[in-house]
């Protein structure tokens, strides 16, 4: 039998890393004052053609993935319910994948059905444009199409962290 001992220094080291191991595995940025929203139009799998302008009076969720990406894949079914819950207050949410082939994504669509828009980032501008490109990452807009926050990470949509910042995205517009 072996016993482990720390010395003092040893517990002081193990108590400063316990934050680290603790701490959230996304963090939360005000969109920067003074920058311009860059322009938004992409097209869905289906086709259809999307327009960040044409969504005007509706709060926004810009969310940035890949298939290859675990914690992308993780957070899609709270994204999801998420949505759902907060539809008819004129929430959407807008999956956008970075860079990958149409086969590829919908694999990954047969294995994790999910029933929200998927935009086509095919060369990458997009998430080059709103994103530090780290992954997943989420653009918070709200109804007069300011983004307000950016969310780079994993993030429990359904969980307590997520509530305030929904709370904010959907007062309405002009409303404080």
């Amino acid at each position: 039998m072996s016993t482990v001992s720390f010395t003092r220094r040893g517990w002081l080291a193990l108590a400063a890393l316990w934050p680290l191991a603790s701490a959230a595995a996304y963090q939360v940025r005000d969109w920067p004052a003074g920058q311009p929203v860059p322009a938004l139009k992409l097209n869905d799998l289906d086709g259809k053609a999307w327009s960040l302008a044409d969504l005007r009076g509706r709060a926004v969720l810009l969310n940035f993935w890949a298939t290859w990406c675990e914690p992308c894949r993780a957070e899609m079914p709270s994204l999801q319910s998420m949505a759902r819950r907060h539809h008819a207050d004129g929430l959407i949410v807008l999956t956008i994948n970075h860079r990958e082939a149409e086969p590829t994504i919908r694999r990954f669509l047969d294995q994790t059905p999910i029933a929200l828009p998927v935009l086509l980032d095919r060369d990458g501008a997009a998430s080059k444009a709103w994103t530090p490109r780290v992954f997943p990452s989420t653009v918070m807009i709200d109804r007069s199409g300011r983004p307000r926050r950016l969310v780079v990470g994993e993030v429990d949509w359904d969980g307590h962290d997520a509530r305030p910042w929904l709370a904010d995205l959907l007062k309405p517009a002009g409303g404080g």
